[in-house]
């Protein structure tokens, strides 16, 4: 069926084999002509992943006309409706091939990472072409509803939002974000980073991406203090901005860990591959308590900041 969607906008994509497959999409890779491409078929047609991804589609598109600074595969077809996308694929090794890795990526891959991530933060697309995929205000609601924030962390983040819209507003603190920048979105050919997946690209509060980047390095402490200095470089505004996005970002993974742990207990825990390794369930455990921890630090320092206003 995957194929057969394809096939109806780029009749000459030529199937080769599965990249990837999960149960919201399934990506193909193929040949259309000469050159190589991957076909992403959304499976999951609920309208929140619907949504997601006709707005990749209109990024896609978008970048047509309007170039970023930075690496993106040429759109080869797409069908908004059936939710069909053709790209060419892009040479390159992916920057990790975890969500949160577990050792430190190399350190020229990190400078290449983070030297895209600051022209994608820089970029200036036309107005109304990219909107604002974030409700900040309702998302901190929302977590607060859900018992994820304390009062204490709904009054502090509130603080810092009213702060940060005397500061400059939307359109004077807005910077342009990829959205979801993981090491696994970007890969680092020998010619530069390329950055892929797009669906939540759009208009956030500054450092919005450093901070998905500060979450997933864990275990590379050097880093981090890299991330925080270049996030915190432009003022008190820019790192109250950077808190709150670390804030939000840190409790969507705890949240999202937290559910992943509670199956795999219901399920029965994964055997360990090997003797003495972690099984998966561990493995997401000791990553619970690392997400918890690293809030903590978070929580501490967004009250700092409320204290220094």
């Amino acid at each position: 069926m995957a194929i057969a969607s394809v096939h109806r906008i780029c009749p000459e994509f030529n199937p080769v084999q599965v990249l990837r497959r999960s149960g919201r999409s399934v990506l193909i890779v193929g040949t259309t002509g000469r050159a190589t491409a991957v076909a992403k078929c959304l499976l999951d047609h609920s309208p929140a992943w619907t949504e997601r991804f006709r707005h990749e589609i209109a990024a896609y598109r978008a970048f047509v006309r309007h170039r970023p600074p930075v690496r993106v595969p040429r759109l080869i077809a797409a069908d908004p409706e059936n939710c069909t996308l053709v790209i060419e694929r892009m040479p390159g090794r992916v920057a990790a091939l975890t969500r949160h890795p577990v050792e430190a990526p190399p350190r020229a891959d990190i400078r290449a990472v983070l030297d895209a991530i600051r022209r994608i933060n820089a970029w200036r697309p036309p107005a109304g072409l990219f909107g604002a995929p974030l409700d900040y205000a309702s998302r901190i609601a929302r977590y607060h509803e859900l018992g994820l924030f304390t009062d204490r962390d709904l009054g502090d983040l509130q603080k810092l939002l009213h702060g940060l819209s005397h500061a400059g507003g939307r359109q004077g603190m807005g910077q342009f974000c990829h959205g979801d920048a993981l090491l696994s979105n970007i890969l680092v050919p020998p010619t530069g980073p390329v950055l892929v997946d797009w669906e939540h690209a759009g208009w956030y509060l500054p450092g919005y991406d450093l901070a998905t980047l500060w979450t997933v390095l864990g275990d590379a402490p050097a880093t981090r203090r890299q991330i925080s200095q270049l996030a915190q470089s432009q003022g008190a505004a820019a790192r109250d901005a950077f808190l709150v996005n670390l804030m939000l970002v840190l409790t969507r993974e705890i949240r999202t860990y937290e559910t992943a742990v509670q199956r795999a207990m219901r399920d029965g825990a994964a055997a360990p591959a090997r003797p003495g390794a972690l099984s998966s369930s561990e493995e997401q455990r000791l990553l619970l308590r690392r997400l918890h921890d690293d809030c903590a630090m978070a929580r501490r320092a967004v009250r700092a900041a409320v204290g220094t206003r």
